[in-house]
C-alpha cells in the first residue's frame, strides 16, 4: 500500500462550528478515509502553516483524491496538500535501482 502526508487548514466556519459544537476530528476524518478504502494511519493538529497533518495509506489514489475533493467541496477545509510518502528501507531499494538506472543516463554536457 502507497503511504501519503496530507496537510491542510480549518475554515473559519470550521472551527466556529467546532466552538459550538466541539467533535472528535480524527474519528471523522478516519471514516472518509475507510469510505474511500484507505487507513488513515496517525492523525495530528498542528500549529504553523497548517492546522492538521495526516498519514494514509491506499491501494486507491483516485478514491483517495475523491474523499479530498468530498471535504473541500464541504467548506470546513482548505489549502489540502498530499504528498506520497516513503519508509526508510524503500527509500533504500529507490537508491539501489538508482545506480542501474543512472548508468544508462547521458549527461547533456
Amino acid at each position: 500500500m502507497a503511504q501519503y502526508i496530507v496537510t491542510g487548514c480549518y475554515t473559519p466556519a470550521a472551527m466556529k462550528g467546532m466552538i459550538a459544537k466541539p467533535t472528535d476530528r480524527e474519528t471523522a476524518t478516519a471514516a472518509v478515509i475507510a469510505a474511500a478504502g484507505g487507513k488513515l494511519e496517525s492523525f495530528f493538529l498542528t500549529t504553523g502553516e497548517t492546522d492538521f497533518i495526516i498519514r494514509v495509506t491506499t491501494n486507491d489514489i483516485l478514491k483517495m483524491l475523491a474523499s479530498l475533493i468530498a471535504v473541500g467541496a464541504s467548506g470546513a477545509v482548505s489549502n489540502f496538500k498530499t504528498v506520497q510518502c516513503f519508509t526508510s528501507a524503500e527509500f533504500l531499494q529507490a537508491q539501489q535501482a538508482a545506480g542501474a538506472i543512472a548508468a544508462k543516463y547521458s549527461s547533456p554536457n
